[in-house]
């Protein structure tokens, strides 16, 4: 079977390598002639829109997925009468758009920080009065990384926002003084058969992922049941196929839902030497048509991201229990250059691996 991926970057190249180990063949496509994924299988150059290619990336695949959610919709639309388009491209048009992705967690008793549609300045003053500060103001569309948002904290920071952001559809979000963040990764396969792996803890710094903890600390059953149940109702309403990723806010005991990802996150890296079976296996298991693998944690892991330039690579590799992921990619100010996976028995060793690590990460050389 050959699958085709639109897009060819880190996350790509992860799953074509677990996809190899499964015997499947891949063709990217990606609007960069230099991308990552390039090096695993077959890669087609050129604008997400292009006739032409999509044409060809039909004709050469049997199935088709996406490793990041600013696929045109149009494209997954036009290849999905042509091929099997896994996750639905429905869920490309929910998680494209903030407001349509509140709007379908609220439809399915999943609970959000309070909300609006703001179209006008108009909307915004009146929703202020509504929802109160401080309130986060967004982008409904293509914000990432902590881009296209802006904290409201006084009154006089909504024209300010208004002025930066405003022109294009946003949404205010009442802020949240969460305890700490969580994600749950959930896969489905083609029957409607779900696995869920546990809960992570995330930990951000100027709007990045830099670390992620799993399971995450002192989690609950009773948390974990609840985001299991609110990942399902997703995954069945969107009749989903593939990894989904979905991140909560955890506030005085209960999950609210920031938003979701219809792909493989970078939260689940650890699960590729921390779990039975990777979210990246796992993914391409699903839209392939075979089993499941377990999702069971096997102990305690932590990721590592590493931004902007790479460290001494012996240094990471004599640390025990560290693993070390480079993805190729030109370094860059705040770009995802690989990622370090840290497996251990207890969470105690697990924290002394990575505060290691991170004394070596603090001056990071670049890898030649």
């Amino acid at each position: 079977m050959t699958a085709g991926c639109l897009g060819g970057g880190q996350l790509g190249r992860m799953l074509a390598l677990a996809g190899h180990t499964l015997g499947l063949r891949f063709v990217f496509w990606d609007n960069n002639p230099e991308a990552p994924a390039g090096e695993l299988g077959r890669l087609m150059a050129g604008h997400y829109s292009d006739p032409e290619i999509m044409q060809r990336f039909a004709s050469a695949v049997d199935v088709v997925t996406f490793e990041f959610e600013n696929v045109p919709v149009e494209t997954a639309r036009f290849l999905e009468q042509r091929v099997p388009v896994l996750p639905p491209p429905a869920s490309l048009e929910v998680a494209q758009e903030r407001w349509r992705e509140k709007s379908l967690f609220r439809k399915l008793d999943i609970p959000t920080p309070r909300c609006a549609a703001i179209d006008s300045r108009r909307d915004l003053t009146r929703s202020l009065e509504r929802i109160g500060l401080p309130a986060v103001l967004k982008t409904r569309r293509f914000g990432y990384d902590g881009k296209g948002q802006i904290t409201l904290r006084k009154k006089a920071d909504a024209r300010k926002a208004w002025d930066s952001l405003g022109g294009v559809p946003l949404i205010l979000e009442k802020h949240v003084p969460f305890d700490r963040e969580l994600s749950i990764l959930a896969v489905r396969d083609r029957r409607g058969r779900a696995a869920f792996y546990p809960l992570i803890e995330n930990h951000h710094r100027e709007g990045i992922l830099r670390l992620s903890l799993a399971p995450a600390p002192g989690l609950s059953p009773r948390l974990q049941t609840l985001a299991e149940d609110y990942a399902g109702r997703v995954l069945d309403a969107l009749n989903y196929v593939g990894v989904l990723a979905i991140e909560f806010f955890e506030y005085k005991g209960k999950l609210l839902a920031n938003e979701m990802a219809p792909r493989v996150h970078n939260s689940g890296h650890w699960t590729i030497e921390g779990a039975e079976t990777s979210q990246f296996e796992n993914h391409m298991r699903a839209i392939a048509g075979l089993p499941l693998g377990s999702s069971a944690a096997l102990g305690h892991s932590a990721m590592l991201n590493l931004i902007g330039t790479l460290p001494e690579t012996s240094e990471i590799l004599g640390v025990p229990g560290a693993h070390l992921h480079i993805y190729g990619k030109r370094p860059g100010p705040k770009r995802k250059l690989g990622h370090i996976t840290v497996t251990a028995a207890t969470p105690q060793e697990r924290d002394k691996t990575v505060a290691v690590l991170k004394s070596l990460l603090s001056k990071p050389a670049e890898r030649p």
